[in-house]
């Protein structure tokens, strides 16, 4: 403010100095876009991975890939430079065997078109966490055993479901088109189809190689043996 200034410059300064620079306003935080995918930053904490196979006996003839599935979640509780990880690890390990092994084997998930998302940040299950699956029931009992595994609450008020109109895959595919030259078979659209639990892994911030927690084939040298 200018001695000189008459009352419409000073209203002019006053403002600009508290209504658009913003001085009237204390402790607010300028953020520009959506507040709503904010997430928990993951940073330094340990992901498990839950892979699900389909047995190669049973992938169709005209296919070449099988229909797998993998699913994760963050440990929030815990970092890379935790030191009680091995143990906390050993613990989710035999947990994992007792909610997705029976009689040494896998569990079975019939997948298909219906996504079930289940939304959860705090807890490690990050924003549009998807399974494919061809019953809501079904996905909800897979998000139920993983927060089994790391001992959180499931919350069914945070699960969304994606129904599309396009239907699952059936029987062989027929469509074909042609990638550099060469004529193939589109892939089949999200086919109802049984995959089974085949083995867990954490995969720790810094650590080159995954750490193989269960494993139904006996390939792998888990920290807990079926």
């Amino acid at each position: 403010m200018l001695d000189s200034d008459n009352q419409l410059m000073m209203n002019l300064r006053h403002h600009l100095l508290f209504d658009l620079l913003g001085y009237n306003r204390k402790n607010l935080l300028l953020y520009y876009g959506s507040i709503e995918n904010i997430q928990p930053p993951v940073e330094g904490h340990p992901k498990i991975v839950f892979y699900f196979s389909q047995d190669s006996a049973s992938v169709p003839s005209e296919q070449n890939y099988k229909a797998d599935a993998e699913y994760s979640l963050r440990l929030m509780d815990l970092e890379n430079t935790s030191t009680n990880l091995h143990s906390k690890l050993v613990e989710i390990a035999n947990e994992i065997k007792m909610q997705f092994v029976e009689s040494k084997e896998g569990i079975i998930l019939t997948k298909g078109n219906l996504g079930v998302i289940y939304k959860d940040p705090k807890h490690g299950f990050s924003n549009g966490h998807r399974i494919l699956t061809n019953t809501e029931a079904d996905a909800i009992d897979i998000y139920k055993r993983m927060c089994n595994v790391i001992d959180v609450p499931f919350d069914e008020q945070k699960i969304t479901v994606s129904n599309p109109k396009k239907p699952s895959t059936i029987g062989s595919v027929t469509e074909t088109q042609v990638i550099m030259g060469k004529t193939r078979k589109k892939r089949a659209y999200r086919r109802v189809i049984n995959v089974r639990f085949t083995y867990a892994y954490a995969l720790i911030p810094g650590e080159a190689q995954p750490i193989f927690l269960i494993d139904t084939t006996y390939r792998h040298n888990p920290l807990v043996k079926l």
